[in-house]
């Protein structure tokens, strides 16, 4: 569905991460200005070799309250919220716990946790005494531990659309604001590291055996990360970073494969900026899904290119999974939270691992920085597409950008 323009932009009051960079936004955004990578060789006992955006430090135990929900995804959310939290404790003070919203998303959930479930009772015939599969693999594994951090205690969605599911958060969530139903929300996701994923997509033939390269004539498939993202959406307030627009797209061309002219990808990044108000000029950065498989990058790069048109020399068009790997449910937040660092930072990341150049994107004429570049971004557009043709397309912008109540 295209949603028709409207000129309301959000702030975004306040943004947190964790992933394979750092567990604070200072240490996320010093690795992405130094160029640093959090890949490393994968740990998990598998029988083949790939790299992993595995989180660089332990994840604390839950507090007693939450104590039931104990699993990998709950402690991933916890931390992610520990930036979020006072901000959004003032925001629940400010409109009302049942006026602040909950919209998270995952793809894979608390799946770790039930595997090892399922590897206990292959062991002794029983299920570990702890293990709660509602509280753990199911929804309240997000919901729940925000709701205990924050107070929140308004409309609360999980969405689950693979790959762009935290990216379409941030559309539920401007629905949401937009009709009335809350004053503010916080919006977000989490994913975490499990043999499901990374031995399905070795089936798939997708997954590179070192990191992943995304945009490079030499890129051999994708690298799967974890980590999480929130962030503090209201409805007035004041922001160094706001919500400009939201595009969604649902072309259904084929179960893991994206349309060979990107249709989807293109009709979402259209839909974000007619929300925004805004033309293509106007960008000074793309954050592509960029997911360093040789179908992905060649047909995002032609669908960038096709909607940029002329503007295509003078805007910077990245993938950030060189840095964090692909990190699935929690992506859109991830890349949305990063976007956001280089708006509030002055600086466009290098994109990780592109040179050399696949010649059929380099023809494209996109501006792929090879190294980071220091200069303003006032806009930033973060793609995400997910199986099944589901994609979003998510527009921020510096205070005082078009719309932005300065």
């Amino acid at each position: 569905m295209v949603h028709p323009p409207t000129p309301a932009p959000y702030p975004i009051t306040a943004l947190s991460a964790v992933n394979a960079l750092g567990t604070t936004l200072a240490a996320i955004a010093g690795a992405l200005r130094a160029g640093r990578s959090g890949l490393a060789p994968c740990t998990f006992p598998l029988p083949f070799q790939t790299f992993t955006g595995a989180l660089p430090a332990d994840l604390p135990a839950p507090p007693a309250a939450l104590r039931s929900h104990d699993s990998r995804q709950c402690r991933l959310a916890l931390l992610a919220l520990e930036e979020l939290a006072a901000p959004a404790r003032a925001a629940v003070r400010r409109w009302g716990a049942a006026r602040v919203a909950i919209v998270a998303a995952t793809s894979t959930g608390g799946i770790l946790e039930t595997e090892r479930a399922y590897a206990e009772h292959r062991r002794t015939g029983a299920l570990p005494p702890a293990f709660d599969f509602d509280r753990m693999q199911g929804f309240p594994g997000i919901v729940d531990p925000v709701r205990a951090v924050t107070g929140a205690d308004g409309v609360a969605l999980v969405i689950s659309t693979a790959c762009s599911s935290s990216g379409k958060a941030f559309a539920s969530a401007r629905r949401l604001l937009r009709s009335g139903a809350a004053d503010a929300a916080i919006v977000g996701g989490v994913d975490t590291l499990c043999d499901t994923t990374l031995r399905g997509f070795a089936s798939l033939q997708a997954l590179s055996p070192g990191p992943c390269r995304p945009f490079s004539a030499r890129r051999d498939g994708l690298t799967i990360g974890e980590g999480g993202g929130f962030a503090l959406l209201e409805r007035e307030g004041d922001a160094a970073v706001w919500l400009l627009g939201t595009g969604e797209s649902s072309d259904a061309h084929h179960m893991s494969h994206p349309h060979p002219e990107g249709l989807g990808a293109r009709l979402a990044m259209e839909a974000a900026l007619r929300q925004a108000g805004m033309g293509v000029g106007e960008l000074d950065l793309v954050n592509a899904h960029g997911t360093g498989t040789p179908a992905n990058d060649v047909v995002e790069a032609g669908a960038i290119a096709a909607l940029l048109g002329e503007a295509a020399p003078r805007v910077s068009v990245i993938s950030t999974k060189g840095y964090t790997g692909h990190l699935l449910g929690s992506a859109g937040i991830t890349e949305a939270v990063l976007s956001g660092l280089s708006i509030t930072g002055g600086f466009v990341p290098a994109s990780l691992g592109a040179a050399p150049l696949d010649e059929a994107i380099a023809l494209r004429g996109l501006r792929i920085p090879l190294a980071t570049e220091l200069r303003p971004v006032r806009r930033a557009l973060s793609n995400s597409f997910a199986f099944g043709g589901s994609n979003v397309a998510v527009i921020l912008g510096a205070t005082g950008a078009r719309g932005a109540r300065a």
